[in-house]
């Protein structure tokens, strides 16, 4: 869901000072530094969203905070792409000299990170933290591995259906109630309208297809002691697979041209007016706002198997960690508590549709802008998250499902013989990781 962004001589200028800056810090041989500078230059590696600028001026007026509580402290921020985020991370990770002091990272990564040794355990100065008593249970877990916390959460990721309301009053369609209608009306507009997607998918949108599986009862995978066993290859995930791969198709998203998208693409050819429905989350408001369907576009819950149901949603976000190789630790803290706190978050949902991770900062957010019903109907409706185990990282990014859906959809392989070799993939994963 994010889009690359271009290193330029300004940024490259930025990441030559920050190693000048932090390569005197003394390590130990763990990674972590023994000094803790009350000044200088901090550097915080941020995504690249959809649309950036709305987050960088958000950013901008934090970091302008924290350096007028903080004379003689500067920040540098560099915004990188998402999916370039493993080799990234983890080079920082493995050359402290060149790391940054603070990291934005998917709460799928928390578990990975920790086992790498690359984040700082703050458990004690969140907990001292007057605002943390209002952090989201759910959002709190994201950040918590063996009841000690390693970051902040920083926004709540939830998706839920996108659709065109011209499109729908032209056809005379309503939104659909279950998983069966929304295949049928995507076929449906797709069959009358075939300049458009029915309904956008990807065979690389591991998010947008994960709440076909759980809504059938499926699971990625079920708790062995303290490891996981895969379950993406159970007669409940396979119907659940079975129901999204059907949209693949000349009659709805052609498996040519699908397969290979990822959210970030589905989105993309909803907000440019090439599709009917997405599946977005509310972190792609503003991406839909700027682009052609704008006042022509609505949000529901994605339906559930039932009517009335709605389907469990991953509970997505991201959060932002301190790394335990900064050399400016009570600053590097400080910072995160300006990027994550209740009025940078309350700015970066009007700016970009974040939901913040905060509950009454939600509220009041969902009092001033409706938009953010249908993400905390679904919210409330009951959200799933991945296994809370390292293997999970080698899981995403091996693209594990990625590739079992595409195996599918492309005809190389039938669901089940598709889905049991993926669940051996996730086992090996899982082995080692305990």
């Amino acid at each position: 869901m994010k889009l690359p962004a271009p290193i330029t001589a300004t940024a490259a200028a930025l990441l030559l000072a920050g190693l000048t800056a932090t390569a005197c810090a003394p390590q130990t041989s763990d990674g972590k530094a023994t000094t803790d500078e009350k000044s200088g230059t901090l550097r915080v590696w941020l995504f690249q969203e959809v649309s950036n600028k709305p987050k960088e001026q958000a950013v901008e007026q934090a970091v302008t905070a924290f350096e007028q509580r903080h004379k003689g402290a500067k920040v540098e921020v560099e915004y990188i792409p998402v999916e370039t985020r493993a080799q990234r991370v983890k080079a920082a990770f493995n050359d402290p000299k060149s790391a940054p002091d603070l990291i934005e990272y998917g709460n799928t990564d928390t578990a990975g990170y920790v086992k790498d040794g690359g984040l700082a355990d703050i458990s004690a100065e969140f907990a001292a933290w007057d605002e943390a008593e209002d952090t989201d249970p759910t959002a709190r877990q994201s950040v918590t591995v063996g009841g000690k916390l390693y970051g902040a959460p920083f926004f709540v990721g939830i998706r839920a259906l996108y659709y065109r309301t011209d499109v729908f009053e032209e056809l005379g369609l309503t939104a659909p109630k279950t998983q069966a209608e929304l295949v049928g009306t995507a076929k449906k507009i797709r069959k009358a309208r075939p300049d458009l997607y029915g309904l956008a998918v990807g065979g690389a949108y591991t998010y947008g297809a994960m709440p076909f599986v759980w809504a059938a009862g499926g699971e990625l995978a079920t708790a062995r002691g303290d490891s996981y066993e895969a379950a993406i290859n159970s007669p409940e995930a396979l119907k659940g697979i079975t129901t999204y791969t059907s949209l693949f198709g000349d009659d709805n998203c052609p498996a040519a041209k699908c397969a290979q998208m990822g959210g970030n693409a589905t989105v993309t050819a909803f907000a440019s007016g090439k599709a009917g429905m997405a599946i977005g989350g509310d972190f792609s408001h503003a991406a839909v706002e700027a682009g052609t369907v704008k006042g022509k576009y609505a949000v529901v819950p994605l339906p559930g198997t039932t009517p009335g149901s709605i389907a469990p949603a991953f509970a997505g976000g991201n959060n932002i960690g301190v790394l335990r190789s900064t050399s400016h630790r009570t600053l590097a803290v400080d910072l995160l508590k300006s990027l994550t706190g209740k009025e940078t978050q309350g700015r970066l949902f009007d700016a970009m549709g974040f939901l913040p991770t905060y509950t009454d900062t939600r509220a009041a957010a969902a009092r001033r802008q409706p938009f953010v019903k249908p993400f905390t109907d679904t919210l409330a409706a009951g959200t799933k998250f991945v296994p809370a185990s390292p293997g999970w990282g080698q899981i995403d990014a091996s693209l594990v499902l990625p590739t079992m859906f595409q195996e599918i959809v492309s005809g190389r392989k039938d669901a089940k013989t598709a889905a049991d070799d993926a669940a051996k993939k996730m086992d090996a994963a899982f082995a080692p990781a305990g």
